[in-house]
């Protein structure tokens, strides 16, 4: 089990992401996020940025069928149980092509689902074809594999935190399911993009809500690493894992473009 980089608090592995956790050192990790491939790329086309594009991202995000679709979802979220702590906690994202079959894994390997969250995107791109309605939001599972432990949740800080870019948060309440949370900003693809990049703002809310100070943090399908981003801010550890090589370096670039900022800061 090779490792691709490595600093202090992050760690990226270039491979199999069940491979690599099936040789993981057991309950280590205090919260999950994974965004595993959607099985989209199916020759289609969608609008991005007011232009006709395809669908298509790469041999990884190929659909090999219902049944083998789920099996890769269910032998995934098994490794991921496996390294998971008793009280931590996993999320999962994903569109109704994929999250049901998510869903669906995470109660026959033993999890107890504690939310879906709707992720609502007020900057989604339309629907070009005007047959269906607009796909404006993604859904999230978050679970516990436990239930006679006690989770970490930050229930004040999701109430009375600083959360004044959704407009559905109202102050002084409590959190909703429903997160209105915009795709990702310009600067945060400076150094290129993943094709499923999630922006920074969902992943601070997700590790705020679910983590301490110090954790440990693992994403499989790691991509560009907003998770990991993320995680190096808010002074937690991460573990990342993806197949493609173009992604890790794309990381690191992101990885590195923080500890340069952070080095001036201290001279």
């Amino acid at each position: 089990m090779q490792k691709y980089y490595e600093t202090d608090n992050i760690t990226l592995f270039l491979g199999d992401c069940i491979e690599i956790l099936n040789r993981a050192t057991p309950q280590s990790v205090d919260m999950i996020f994974a965004d595993p491939p959607y099985m989209l790329s199916n020759g289609g086309i969608t609008c991005q940025s007011g232009k006709v594009v395809s669908v298509n991202k790469g041999k990884w995000d190929e659909s090999k069928g219902i049944d083998e679709d789920f099996e890769f979802h269910n032998t995934w979220i098994k490794a991921c149980k496996r390294v998971l702590k008793p009280n931590g906690t996993i999320w999962i994202s994903g569109t109704y092509h994929s999250i049901y079959a998510c869903g669906f894994a995470l109660q026959k390997n033993g999890f107890k689902i504690l939310n879906d969250i709707c992720w609502f995107k007020p900057n989604a791109s339309p629907n070009i074809s005007c047959r269906y309605f607009t796909a404006s939001h993604e859904t999230l599972l978050w679970a516990k594999i436990d239930n006679n432990e006690k989770h970490t949740f930050n229930y004040e800080l999701m109430k009375n935190g600083n959360w004044s870019e959704d407009f559905i948060k109202k102050p002084e309440k409590q959190m909703r399911s429903v997160w209105a949370i915009g795709t990702p900003k310009s600067y945060e693809k400076e150094f290129g993009k993943h094709p499923t990049q999630k922006p920074l703002e969902l992943l601070r809310r997700i590790i705020l809500a679910s983590t301490n100070k110090n954790d440990l943090i693992l994403d499989p399908f790691t991509g560009s690493s907003t998770t990991g981003i993320m995680a190096l801010e808010l002074g937690r550890r991460f573990i990342g894992i993806d197949l493609e090589k173009e992604y890790l370096d794309l990381s690191i670039k992101r990885f590195e473009q923080i500890f340069s900022k952070k080095e001036k800061a201290w001279q």
